[in-house]
């Protein structure tokens, strides 16, 4: 079984269903238009995005996570599009979206790589990449997230990654994270707002 289907099969949302606050704060800063959620899980950030006027899709390896985010999009009146796939496989289509969001979305090295090269072709001229993820550091702390160094990156890391793309923030800080039963307390963070010129 998958284990995030284990995850997200238990009653509620293992994250709540607020949207992530990174996300919240840049998100006036995004061209309208169309919106990939990597690693969107139970859809409270493709939902939050969706009420805003983004065209979203979300995509996951847990075909459990993403029913309740279809759920919930009907719940709040949105109109959610779900693609279950494990991102080791997925497509991203070059030049397709206005913007790209990874929150929490800890992948192996090589693979995020690999998915960060598809993410800079992928979006339109003026489109916007949003990350915020755990970074190493955050091992001390044992607040959320993945335990392994491999899945935590760094800042200096993501600009290799996703080179191509101008930083307009690119930033590590510790901060409260408070979101469902997983995330709470202090955590050390990367955050990133990267915008793919011309």
């Amino acid at each position: 079984m998958n284990p995030w289907d284990e995850r997200y099969g238990v009653d509620g949302f293992a994250y709540g269903t607020e949207p992530n606050d990174f996300l919240r704060e840049v998100a006036p800063r995004l061209k309208k238009g169309r919106v990939l959620s990597l690693g969107e899980g139970e859809g409270r950030n493709a939902v939050f995005l969706a009420g805003q006027g983004f065209d979203v899709t979300g995509v996951d390896g847990s075909r459990v996570g993403l029913e309740k985010a279809r759920r919930l999009a009907a719940e709040r009146g949105v109109r959610l599009e779900t693609v279950q796939a494990d991102l080791a496989d997925f497509t991203i289509t070059p030049g397709a979206w206005d913007a790209i969001v990874s929150i929490w979305c800890h992948l192996p090295r090589a693979v995020r790589a690999a998915v960060h090269a598809q993410v800079v072709k992928g979006l339109a001229p003026g489109g916007a990449f949003v990350l915020e993820a755990y970074r190493p550091k955050q091992l001390e702390y044992k607040t959320g997230g993945p335990p392994s160094v491999d899945l935590l990156p760094t800042l200096e890391e993501l600009k290799q990654e996703l080179s191509g793309l101008d930083f307009e923030i690119g930033r590590e800080l510790d901060r409260d994270v408070r979101e469902g039963r997983y995330h709470g307390g202090l955590s050390a963070v990367v955050q990133v707002l990267a915008v793919r010129r011309g």
